[in-house]
């Protein structure tokens, strides 16, 4: 008893010297002080500038936070962790009212409190054990950062029962991250993962003082660099970490949770002296769900490293600790009696995990462990350690591999037959990973680009090709026609445009006048080898330039193909249209009222005005039937 008694001695005479420490006063912060991110003052400092309070850097921004002057990087306490890093305009003022307020430019965000006393603050004070603090009126601490720690303590500073440091999410990165350590009020230290609920079952490493519960009141870290427990007079209760190094007052301890759940100890020295004094646990691969959701922790080199379980891929590949997940879809197998058919088996040797199987049994062989997992349905995962098998479903969240060689842990997986080949040595690999997926999805989305671009490119020049063609065939038939003639059924029913040489080919150079209207003169003309005659009016005019002919003319079908014989009348009708003798026109057999409404209809078209003349539809009407055929006036002798 006599060595504990000696530890305990040495430990409040250590108490004794960091009393008269604390008690160095640093000079007042007063009311209506300001610091600010990019220009003086920017910090706070303590009374011999180890340490520093105000705006340190982050990502593209500022947090408030203290620090160790001798690293930057040494971020030892986070105001509000959680809120994003602020602009470079932004203001951190003790007002004068006795708050201490974050100020931002943003119009979106509010002023925000940085510490929220019970009561106004009179002034503050930054210390050399890293505590910044305020005070009233009567010179008593309001609020201090020792009283909320986010994943450190230093030297001077009391984890208190109920309290907890929790890790950031990264190095770069103050935010909370996914790991606590808990003064318990049993008098236990615990580390959990946050996400836990603080259940026993889920910790990965314990203090083991919960037999000292009544007694213990928090865990101090002292300037000698010991964790100690102590009670709720600050005397020690037992030590977490000893050390027989004699204080040095140049010497800082800082004890943090690490983003990867390990608690450490450190002394720091001088701007570049830093060294590792303790650790728990031991092992970065006992701490639960450091590799994140279907991933196993093993080291290589003594450094820890994940792993995805077979079947899966990493979630981001960049994160090694985001967890996997399958690579292919979990078929189902209901309706089955085994699941056999769907699925192969494959097995990893000193595998294992703690989380809660939903059947476990006892086993002779550990073939039989494999066959019970391969039968069940519901089984994706067993495991068959020292004659005991675990069948359990996906994710699992605390795999790792043992290092020992002596272990005997066996564990099967389920691996689709769809998306599995075997290699030469009969294992069971994946034959698509999600990074070759990615790179073949990327293949697959330029070939489909490629064969795109391809197609539309051939479609155009297709379309090109088939348009000229067509538009040199129809250029071909319009030639053809022009010196046939064979429009067809509709071609009289339609409008037509002529160029002037064709007008003046038609009438041989305006050569025949028929006779004069009050648009001018009117030419006879023929087209197609004559077999349709037209009349031609030329309007004419010269432009301004004298070069080009600008010309509207009309022109007049006189009769139907097939109704050509019409135009023969001309010069046949009198001024009395009784002396027209039917008879010796024609022969008896025609149809003599078919006749009449024909010479009709032909003397309708001969007509001097064009108004008068019916259209080519009205023609083929009257001709017909369809409608009756009225008298027509006698044409004048100018037409005939």
């Amino acid at each position: 008893m006599a060595a504990p008694a000696c530890i305990v001695s040495l430990l409040l005479l250590t108490m004794m010297f960091e009393a008269s420490a604390t008690n160095i006063k640093s000079k007042p912060i007063q009311l209506g002080s300001s610091l600010f991110p990019h220009k003086e003052p920017t910090s706070w400092l303590s009374p011999s500038g180890s340490f520093a309070f105000g705006f340190y850097k982050q990502g593209g921004g500022f947090l408030v936070g203290t620090w160790l002057t001798a690293s930057a990087d040494i971020i030892v306490w986070t105001a509000n962790r959680n809120d994003p890093p602020v602009s470079s305009n932004s203001t951190l003022t003790l007002t004068m009212d006795g708050q201490l307020i974050l100020r931002t430019t943003d119009r979106q965000s509010k002023d925000k409190i940085i510490a929220k006393s019970s009561e106004p603050a009179s002034f503050a004070r930054m210390f050399d054990s890293g505590n910044f603090a305020l005070y009233n009126h009567r010179s008593q601490i309001i609020w201090s950062s020792f009283n909320f720690p986010t994943d450190t303590i230093l030297g001077g500073q009391t984890l208190y029962t109920g309290k907890e440091l929790i890790s950031s999410v990264s190095e770069t990165n103050s935010s909370t991250g996914r790991f606590c350590v808990r003064m318990q009020g049993d008098g236990n230290l615990v580390s959990y993962p946050t996400n836990t609920g603080y259940d026993e079952t889920e910790a990965y490493w314990a203090s083991g003082s919960y037999s000292d519960g009544h007694l213990v009141h928090g865990l101090y870290l002292n300037y000698k660099g010991e964790l100690v427990f102590v009670n709720n007079k600050s005397e020690p209760v037992r030590a977490l970490h000893s050390d027989s190094s004699p204080y040095n007052s140049s010497i800082i301890y800082q004890a943090t949770l690490g983003h990867d759940g390990i608690f450490r100890l450190y002394s720091h020295y001088g701007e570049s002296n830093t060294s590792l004094k303790w650790r728990e646990p031991e092992e970065a691969c006992l701490v639960k769900t450091f590799c994140g959701w279907n991933s196993y922790c093993t080291l290589y080199d003594d450094q820890p490293g994940c792993r995805c379980l077979p079947g899966t891929d990493f979630v981001d590949p960049d994160e090694m600790n985001s967890g996997c997940e399958r690579y292919y879809i979990e078929e189902t197998c209901a309706g089955m009696n085994t699941s056999t058919e769907l699925y192969n088996l494959t097995s990893m040797e000193r595998i294992t995990w703690d989380d809660y199987p939903y059947f476990q049994a006892e086993m002779d062989k550990v073939e039989d462990c494999g066959k019970s997992c391969s039968e069940d349905c519901n089984c994706d995962v067993a495991l068959y350690k020292e004659g005991i098998c675990k069948k359990q479903k996906l994710p699992l969240r605390t795999a790792r591999r043992d290092q020992g060689e002596q272990s005997s842990a066996i564990a099967f997986f389920k691996l689709s037959k769809r998306n599995i080949t075997s290699d030469a040595g009969g294992n069971f690999v994946p034959d698509l990973p999600k990074a070759a997926k990615v790179a073949t999805s990327k293949k697959t989305i330029v070939l489909i680009l490629v064969m795109t671009v391809s197609f539309i490119t051939c479609s155009c020049i297709f379309l090109g090709m088939s348009g000229f063609f067509v538009f040199k065939y129809r250029v071909a038939k319009y030639k053809w026609l022009l010196e046939t003639g064979n429009f067809g059924s509709t071609d009289e029913l339609t409008m037509r445009s002529f160029s002037y040489n064709e007008l003046k080919k038609a009438t041989k150079g305006f050569k025949e006048e028929l006779g004069r209207g009050s648009f001018g003169a009117v030419y006879k003309g023929s087209f197609y080898k004559g077999e349709k005659l037209v009349a031609v009016k030329r309007l004419e005019k010269m432009m301004n330039d004298g070069s080009e002919r600008e010309f509207h003319a009309e022109m007049q079908v006189i009769g139907r193909i097939h109704h050509k014989n019409l135009v023969r009348l001309l010069g046949y009708c009198a001024a009395d249209s009784k002396r027209l003798l039917l008879n010796k026109l024609v022969r008896d057999e025609v149809d003599k009222k078919i006749l009449e409404n024909m010479l009709k209809v032909g003397l309708w078209c001969v007509q001097d005005e064009p108004a008068l003349r019916p259209s080519m539809k009205s023609v083929v009407m009257m001709l017909e039937g369809i409608t009756d055929v009225s008298i027509p006036p006698c044409p004048t002798s100018s037409s005939g």
